[in-house]
This record gives structure tokens, C-alpha cells and sequence, in this order.
């Protein structure tokens, strides 16, 4: 049996959070062992950026996955959650990069590309150093034994096995296709990086002369710049107005090239002028009509988004500055026909916010619609389910509509492309380890592609690659497929997607049963958090001020799967007063238990109607929380929680019992002690995974069966504990006290005036007279009386009617009589005075005919009023004397 430690007076988390983090560690409770006789539940952590801290987003996502491991864990499972990092290669990069530039004044072409990656490397520890440290100040529970990062060895490993397998099951290849294009960052990137805004823009009519001839095609172009790039003109062949012209050959304006006009049915005729120019390397579309005609393919943007060499004084400009002066020159020259503003929705880079490029270039590329098949069916098929259902949509919009993935980037931080090139030949080796010769003519003149992987790539692989994959380890046999992954409904498709067609393709099953989505947490008015906005909370702060089981608490409080939440400071103000509700409450219990007793009648059942009530309360909550958990109704969980905890337990049969411990009955004390112990157990363990910190520094000083809450049983629902009977009539009974109470309040009778209750039961006195004791306690009853019919009820009562009952107190018994009359004669006074005052008006015919007819009406009223007042007043006055 523990020594029985003191509470401290006031509940300050700081006192002990730190602490109880560190014993939690020390223990080992976090690190599951792969144990054939348990289950295992799997959590494999998204793996925050390395970029920077932790904000509110990661304290729900790792809030909500800590409710779900804490609660597996104490449900007998071999809970593990599995931490990591991700490198996050564009981001990282442009960050420490924009560090140095700013620190030392060089870029990272001044350094190098294995000096910038010394510098990332001391970023990438730096940074995870401070995400674990955060991650702990939270309270999560996370197995940092296991902790991963996408740039370990064990991870690139898998990474390049991946790559090769892909490769040669001719599902990779390199080709030239337009990409999007960042040019600020000078990397192609996926479709799933790009934002899509709404900008003001414009129309451009330009005139295309057509050769050894007076007319010309008029064409309208949002981005005039790219007609440096065009290698045609097309319209419908459908289009009668121009299908004398096609075949024939136009004059570029400004370029003097020679391009012809061709026919495609990609030509909307009722849109625009119905011709459009045909820049097959700088658009998607153009693109595959080029690849139609076998047109050329002009790239005239350079990586940096200026123009290229070749197109004289535009050479060099940046793409907007050239845009303008081709404008200009068009106008001199006559093409320009007019101008035509218009708002059109641009792709940007979702890091940086720069306007992307379609631009054609040499990537990587992953045939996705092999790949994607079997992923869209193991949704359909539920062998994953998302929480809620709605997000399956977006995977399937997603999936279905999917085009191939570019994997490369042209960045030093992150995967290096496991492809070399043999200068001498000019074969390609794509291998998992460095290659030494060329297999093909066995030159050592090699060259590795310059080109990293897409973040998204390692990250596809998280679920199986943080558990040892490809080697056949013993927690990959054990933990994989994972149970549930919980996530922001904003990467379904970068990254949910890519794992659950990662996973069944390289392990053969899904990566995880359950996809339990959340929405993101916003500002008290509903707006995104920003830096721009300076909206931005810092969760540290948060918790230095009210403690980690607050801040959790207002971020559960009242959340849904899949819908965003607002967060308010005064919430968290109001966790932290129900934290210290629990703590004062449970301070009181713990310093009048009595162990001895507690032990001499662990096993009477001499239930008084509050014990037997609040074990079947206690007993149905643990049912529907359970249940509310195993259906990821989280929030709902929580609320039935905090009420059972605050007002059944709290302000109910801690009250109820209180008269117990100051009675001569040793067994009813034993009995109510030991209730008492049981429920707040029970009441700390449903509340823990939320609040994990003030449970267990409750719990370690409660007379309790385990070491530490955290592998503590999580109580059951037992058939034995139900009883109806008694949450009915101690229902009853509290209902009657509630009203007894409001109706003392009403006539401000202080509580220590005692009063008789007179109770006449709508089904018969048997449930209220069990409760005698309760209404002494709570509801100031000198004496308790029970009548059978309403008639016998004395005269001169005030009453209070409930649903189960009507009950009768003495006026005389809630108030002094003599103080009672001296006030009504003072009513008495005022209220003659006021009666002469509007009759005094009423009699004076200057005031009668002169005033508006509703001023002299209302005082009349109040006349009326005043004498009804007064009448009341006497008869209360005369009651009093009788």
C-alpha cells in the first residue's frame, strides 16, 4: 500500500508536469514491447516540419492521437506511438538558406552544396531538438525510443529501396513534360503543391499576320511574355471563318518567326476569338496539341524566370518586366488590338506564394494510374475507413482523376535521386548502393543526378519505413498495419493518398484500418492563424500560463471529427478551473479517507440510495465514453466526462456523503470511503488521456491498484453496477433540492435558517424518504414531513412543484415574523404614499384635460397597480398577525 502523500494546497501543473513527464520516461511506459499475448494499436506520428516550432494545429493532432494511444494503453493494448520529423525539403531549404543569406551574406552557391548541407544538418538538430521538447511539455505520450526522422539512414534506405523497385518495375521514368515551375525557388513541383488564387489580370488581343497576305488571326492571351515561346496558331476545324486558313503560315509579332495555323478540336470556338496561340512548352494543353502536330518545343523562360537568351533586349528581364515592355512594343507596332482586364484563378507555390510556370523540363516521374487503382478500392472496399466519411470524396476526386507524380527537385536538401550517369557511355545506373563502375563498359567516370526527391516521397513510406522496412524487423511483423492515423483534412491528398498506395503496394495492406480527420484551429473570429494576421498562438505560452491539461482540454472541448474549431483564451481559463475543481475535490477526499476502514469493509455492500446512485451513474458513464471513443466521437466523450466529474460527483455525492464521515457508523464510513475511491479512480482514468498530468499526480496519492495512471485498467462497464431504481429516485431527490434552493434564493433565506419540507409524492414517499438525510444537509430541512394527498397541506406555505413531487415549507419557518411585518408596514408607507400621489394627479383637471390622453392612461395604471400591491401587502400583513 502507498504512503498516502498530501495535495498541495493550490493546483499549479508547474509544480509537477516537468516531474511526472520525467518519472513517465524513466519508467518506460511509452516504449511497448512487441508482446504476441496483447494486441497491438499503432500510431505513427505525422512528422512535423522541421521549418520551425509547434503551433495550436500540431497541439490538436498530437492532443487527439495522445487520447487515442493513452486510452489503448490502459485498455491492455501494446500502445505504440511511433515520433518523427520530416525534412521538409523545399521549406528547410529556402528557410536556412534565407538564415545564412541574412547571417553571413552568402547564398548557397557561395558555400557549396556539402557546406549548405552542414548548415541544414545543424538547422535539422536544432529544430528537432525543440519539436521532442515541445512535444513532451504537451504531455504526449510518444515512444522517443523509436523516434524517426525522413532523412535517417534507416529511412533512406527504404527511400532508394522504393525508388529502384519502382523503377524497375518500369513505374518511374525521366521525361520532358511541362511541370509546374517555381521560379523562386527554382524546382519543378507536384500538382498537390500548388494553390490556386484568384488575381486581377488581363486580356491581350494581339494581331498574328498571316503570311503573303492582308489579313490576320486575332488571338488573347493572359500572359503576352509566353508569345516569345509559340510554335502556332490553332483553331477548330469546325470554325468556318478560318478554315481557309489553316495550313497557312503566320507572322510572330516582335519574333518575325514563321508559325502555321492548325486545326484542333481543343479549340472552343465560342470562346474568345476562337484562334489560340500554341506555346506546347509553356502550357499543359498546348503541350499535347504540340505533341498532336509535331510542333517545336521553345522553352524561353530561364529556371529564374527570366527570359532567355535569344529574344534581343527581352533577354535577361524578368517575366514581368519583359511582359510590360512586349506590351509596349506590340502597341507601337501596331498588333496590339485592345485590352480586356479580367480576374482568373493563378497557381502559386503553397511555400513561398510565388506565381508558378508551366514549364517544360527533364523530371522525374511515377506512372500513378497503376498505382492508384488498388488505393481507390481498399477505400471503396473500407479496408481503410476516413473519419468522418464525407473526406472519402476528396481521396476519390483525388484518386481518380490523378495524373503522373513529379518526383524531382532541384534542391540539395533531401533525398539525392539514387541514379547515376556514366560519362563514357552514357548509360544510366539506378541503384541502392553508391556504384564504383559503370556495369556497362566499367568506366568509374560516374556523375549522380544533382536532383533530390520530393518531401512527399519519404513521407509516403512513413508507416512502414519508421518500423524498419526493408528489413523484416520484429516491430514491422508486430505493429504494421498501423490502427489509426489522425490528420488535417489539408493533406488527404499529399500525403494520405501517397501512403495508402505506398503501403499496398510495397507491404501488400493498407497502412492504416482508420483515417480519423480534424479540421484546424482558427482565431476567436474564425479566421486562419497567420503571420500576416499576427494571429499566430504560441501553445507554450499557453501552457506556461495554464498548464498542458488546460490547454488540451479547450482544444477537445466540443471538437468534431473533420470540423475546425476557434480557439478562445477564456476557455482555457475555464479548463484550468475545472483542473482545479478536480484538485480541491480531490485533495478533500484524499485527506479524509480512512484506509483502515476502507480495508475492514472493502467488501460490504451496505449502499446507502447515493452510493448506489453514484456507482450506476459512474458505471453508465464509463459505457458511453468507451463507446463515444471506439467511434472517434472524442469531444462528446469529454462533455460527459466533465459533467459526471463536476456536477454528479463534485457538487452531488461528495455533499451527499459528507454527513457520513461525521457519524458514529463505522461501516456506512467504510462503505462511503471506499465508493468514494472507486468513482474518482474511475472518474480520473475516463479523464486522463485528456488530462494527463493532474490525473496522475491525483492518482499516485489515492489508495489505487497500479503504480501509475497511465498503465493503469481502464474501467469497464459491469452489469452489477446498474441500478435504475436508485439513479431514479436519487434523481428525485435531487431535483427536489435543486428547487428547494432556488425557491430559499428567491426569497433570500440564508441557508443557515432552518426550515420544514413537507413533501407530497405524485408516485408515493418511498424514494424521498430514503433522502431524509440529504435534504437536512442540502436543503436546510429541520424537519421532513411526507403527506398523502395535496389537502393536507397547511395554509400559509410557500411550494415548490418538480416533475416527481410537491413540497410545502412554513413561510413561517423561512422567515423572522417581526422583521418580516416591519418591512411590509414600511411597503405599506411607500406604497400609500404613491396610491395619494397618482389620485392627487388624477383629481386636478389641468393635468386631465391638458396631458396627452397615453399620459394620463399610464398614470392611471400605475394607479391600478399600486392599490393591487397594496392589497397584496395587507393580506401578507395580516396572515403574519394571525
Amino acid at each position: 500500500m502507498k504512503e498516502k502523500i498530501e495535495l498541495s494546497k493550490t493546483y499549479d501543473p508547474k509544480e509537477f508536469e516537468e516531474r511526472l513527464y520525467a518519472w513517465w520516461e524513466e519508467k518506460k511506459f511509452f516504449t511497448p514491447k512487441v508482446d504476441n499475448e496483447k494486441k497491438p494499436y499503432t500510431i505513427i506520428m505525422p512528422p512535423p516540419n522541421i521549418t520551425g516550432q509547434l503551433h495550436l494545429g500540431h497541439a490538436l493532432d498530437n492532443t487527439l492521437q495522445d487520447i487515442l494511444i493513452r486510452t489503448k494503453r490502459m485498455q491492455g493494448y501494446s500502445a505504440l506511438w511511433l515520433p518523427g520529423e520530416d525534412h521538409a525539403s523545399i521549406a528547410t531549404e529556402v528557410r536556412v538558406e534565407k538564415e545564412i543569406i541574412e547571417k553571413e551574406g552568402k547564398d548557397k552557391k557561395d558555400l557549396g552544396r556539402d557546406a549548405f548541407l552542414e548548415k541544414v544538418w545543424e538547422w535539422s538538430d536544432k529544430y528537432r531538438n525543440r519539436i521532442r521538447t515541445q512535444l513532451k511539455k504537451m504531455g504526449c505520450s510518444a515512444d522517443f525510443t523509436r523516434e524517426s526522422f525522413t532523412m535517417d539512414e534507416k529511412l533512406s534506405k527504404a527511400v532508394r529501396k522504393v525508388f529502384v523497385k519502382l523503377y524497375e518495375e518500369g513505374l518511374i521514368y525521366q521525361g520532358n513534360r511541362i511541370t509546374n515551375w517555381c521560379p523562386k525557388c527554382m524546382t519543378a513541383l507536384s500538382d498537390a503543391e500548388i494553390e490556386h488564387e484568384e488575381q486581377e489580370g488581363a486580356f491581350w488581343h494581339i494581331k498574328y499576320p498571316v503570311k503573303d497576305s492582308d489579313e490576320y488571326l486575332e488571338i488573347a492571351t493572359t500572359r503576352p511574355e509566353t508569345m516569345l515561346g509559340d510554335s502556332a496558331v490553332a483553331v477548330n476545324p469546325k470554325d468556318k471563318r478560318y478554315s481557309h486558313l489553316v495550313g497557312k503560315m503566320l507572322i510572330l509579332p516582335l519574333v518575325n518567326r514563321e508559325i502555321p495555323i492548325v486545326a484542333d478540336d481543343y479549340v472552343d470556338m465560342e470562346f474568345g476569338t476562337g484562334a489560340v496561340k500554341i506555346t506546347p512548352a509553356h502550357d499543359p494543353n498546348d503541350y499535347q496539341v504540340g505533341k498532336r502536330h509535331n510542333l517545336q518545343e521553345i522553352v524561353m523562360l530561364n529556371e529564374d524566370g527570366t527570359i532567355s537568351e535569344g529574344y534581343g533586349k527581352y533577354s535577361g528581364m524578368d517575366r514581368y518586366e519583359a511582359r510590360k515592355a512586349i506590351v509596349e512594343d506590340l502597341e507601337k507596332e501596331g498588333y496590339l488590338v485592345k485590352i480586356k482586364k479580367h480576374v482568373h484563378n493563378v497557381g502559386t507555390h503553397d511555400r513561398c506564394g510565388t506565381t508558378v510556370e508551366p514549364m517544360l523540363s527533364k523530371q522525374w516521374y511515377v506512372k500513378m494510374e497503376e498505382l492508384a487503382k488498388p488505393a481507390v478500392e481498399a477505400v471503396k472496399n473500407k479496408n481503410t475507413k476516413f473519419i468522418p466519411e464525407r473526406f472519402e470524396k476528396i481521396y476519390f476526386n483525388w484518386m481518380e482523376n490523378i495524373q503522373d507524380w513529379c518526383i524531382s527537385r532541384q534542391l540539395w536538401w533531401g533525398h539525392r535521386i539514387p541514379v547515376w550517369y556514366c560519362k563514357e557511355c552514357g548509360d544510366i545506373i539506378v541503384s541502392m548502393e553508391d556504384p564504383t563502375k559503370c556495369p556497362k563498359c566499367g568506366s568509374d567516370n560516374l556523375k549522380q543526378d544533382e536532383d533530390v526527391l520530393d518531401t512527399w516521397f519519404s513521407s509516403a513510406l512513413w508507416p512502414f519505413s519508421t518500423l524498419g522496412w526493408p528489413d523484416e524487423t520484429e516491430d514491422l511483423k508486430y505493429f504494421y498495419p498501423t490502427s489509426t492515423l489522425v490528420t488535417g483534412y489539408d493533406i488527404i491528398f499529399f500525403w494520405v493518398a501517397r501512403m495508402i498506395f505506398s503501403g499496398l503496394h510495397n507491404m501488400g495492406e493498407v497502412p492504416f484500418e482508420n483515417v480519423l480527420i480534424h479540421g484546424i484551429v482558427r482565431d476567436s473570429q474564425g479566421r486562419k492563424m497567420s503571420k500576416s494576421l499576427g494571429n499566430g498562438v504560441d501553445p507554450l505560452e499557453i501552457i506556461d500560463k495554464y498548464g498542458a491539461d488546460a490547454l488540451r482540454f479547450m482544444l477537445v472541448t466540443g471538437n468534431a471529427p473533420g470540423n475546425d474549431i476557434r480557439f478562445y483564451e477564456e476557455r482555457v481559463e475555464a479548463a484550468r478551473n475545472f483542473a482545479n475543481k478536480i484538485w480541491n475535490a480531490s485533495r478533500f477526499v484524499i485527506m479524509n479517507l480512512d484506509e483502515e476502514l476502507m480495508e475492514k469493509y472493502k467488501n460490504s455492500n451496505k449502499y446507502s440510495v447515493a452510493d448506489k446512485w453514484i456507482l450506476s451513474r459512474m458505471n453508465t458513464v464509463v459505457k458511453e465514453v468507451t463507446d463515444n471513443i471506439e467511434k472517434f466521437e472524442i469531444g462528446i466523450a469529454l462533455q460527459k466526462t466533465y459533467d459526471f466529474l463536476w456536477n454528479e460527483f463534485c457538487d452531488w455525492y461528495i455533499e451527499l456523503v459528507k454527513p457520513v464521515f461525521f457519524s458514529d457508523d463505522e461501516e456506512a464510513k467504510g462503505v462511503a470511503f471506499n465508493v468514494l475511491n472507486r468513482v474518482l479512480i474511475a472518474g480520473l482514468q475516463l479523464l486522463h488521456p485528456v488530462m494527463p498530468y493532474i490525473t496522475e499526480e491525483i492518482y499516485t496519492n489515492l489508495n489505487t491498484e497500479y503504480e501509475s495512471i497511465t498503465i493503469s485498467k481502464w474501467p469497464e462497464y459491469g452489469e452489477s453496477l446498474h441500478d435504475s431504481e436508485a439513479e431514479e429516485n436519487m434523481s428525485k431527490i435531487i431535483e427536489a433540492i435543486k428547487a428547494i434552493r432556488n425557491v430559499r434564493a428567491e426569497m433570500n433565506v440564508v441557508p443557515s435558517r432552518k426550515a420544514k419540507i413537507i413533501i407530497f409524492a405524485i408516485e408515493g414517499n418511498e424514494a424521498f424518504k430514503n433522502g431524509i438525510s440529504y435534504f437536512e444537509k442540502l436543503a436546510s430541512a429541520s424537519d421532513v414531513e411526507f403527506i398523502n394527498s395535496k389537502e393536507e397541506a397547511p395554509e400559509n406555505v410557500v411550494s415548490a412543484v418538480t416533475k416527481s413531487a410537491e413540497i410545502y415549507i412554513p413561510l413561517l419557518d423561512l422567515i423572522d415574523v417581526e422583521k418580516e411585518i416591519e418591512r411590509l408596514n414600511k411597503e405599506k408607507e411607500k406604497l400609500q404614499k404613491e396610491i395619494e400621489r397618482v389620485e392627487k394627479k388624477l383629481s386636478n383637471p389641468n393635468f386631465v384635460n391638458k396631458a396627452p390622453e397615453n399620459v394620463v392612461n399610464a398614470e392611471k395604471e400605475k394607479g391600478e397597480k399600486y392599490k393591487e400591491m397594496y392589497e397584496s401587502v395587507m393580506e401578507r400583513i395580516n396572515n403574519l398577525m394571525k
